[in-house]
């Protein structure tokens, strides 16, 4: 997962907006979000799974809580003993105070991540490479790419404005509209123009072709977007929109279930 936006306590009929890209290797074998059963988290998960090193990068379970994590870009660096796929899970089965300190001292088993874990209330944030990890957010609409939560890279800011612009004016519409409205916004592929590209130790070349939100490519781009609603009613709504190489629509799937009481 390489791009996320999500809002929280901004618009009065959704508290909890997660709208996110999540850029990979097409040859990386992956299954389609659905539920299963998560040892880690401990309960049923919807989510997508990675059939290569286990785990997944964004699950949602029945109570409408998001955890998911992005990977921090850098130029070289040394591979983790445990899949930063697990992680997400791990948010689900255990709140912040006790993840927390279980992260820090377990900081160098991961390549460097980002991790956050979302309800309608607040959030809270992890990233194994921040001076200061672990913090909780409240109201307001945040981006988190490649870096640490709220960088300003011209993708973050392209697409945070954009959904905040959308949620402004969603006042009237039904759900289904406001998920295919916030599918279409993730599909931009507008570059960042050179004098604005991050230096992350990739290339300008590279930084270049990864500077858009949306990213179309044969052998890596955007394979899934995903969109995460939880309505003052307590509808939970997923949509999750498949494209295959050079940004062809694939497979498409929808859940909507009522949070229980």
């Amino acid at each position: 997962m390489c791009l996320i936006v999500f809002s929280l306590r901004q618009h009065p009929d959704f508290p909890l907006v997660v709208a996110a890209n999540r850029d990979e290797f097409f040859r990386r074998p992956t299954a389609a979000m659905d539920w299963w059963a998560s040892e880690t988290a401990g309960r049923e998960v919807l989510a997508g799974r990675d059939l290569l090193s286990g785990g997944t990068w964004l699950a949602v379970d029945i109570n409408g809580q998001v955890c998911a994590v992005t990977n921090v870009r850098e130029g070289t660096q040394a591979p983790g003993t445990h899949s930063r796929g697990e992680l997400p899970l791990m948010a689900l089965a255990q709140d912040s105070e006790t993840l927390e300190p279980r992260l820090r001292q377990q900081n160098n088993r991961y390549s460097g991540f980002n991790l956050v874990s979302l309800n309608t209330q607040h959030g809270w944030y992890f990233s194994n490479r921040d001076a200061h990890p672990g913090r909780h957010v409240h109201r307001g609409t945040y981006g988190l790419s490649n870096h640490l939560l709220q960088t300003p890279w011209p993708k973050l800011l392209r697409l945070r404005n954009s959904v905040t612009e959308l949620l402004e004016s969603a006042s009237s519409g039904t759900t289904e509209e406001l998920h295919q409205n916030l599918i279409t916004r993730l599909q931009d592929t507008t570059p960042a123009p050179d004098r604005e590209l991050p230096d992350t130790g990739v290339g300008r070349e590279t930084e270049r072709f990864l500077s858009s939100p949306f990213i179309i490519g044969s052998d890596y781009g955007t394979r899934a977007t995903t969109v995460v609603t939880v309505s003052t009613s307590g509808e939970i709504r997923v949509t999750e929109q498949v494209w295959g190489p050079e940004g062809k629509k694939e497979d498409a799937r929808a859940f909507c279930w009522q949070r229980p009481a």
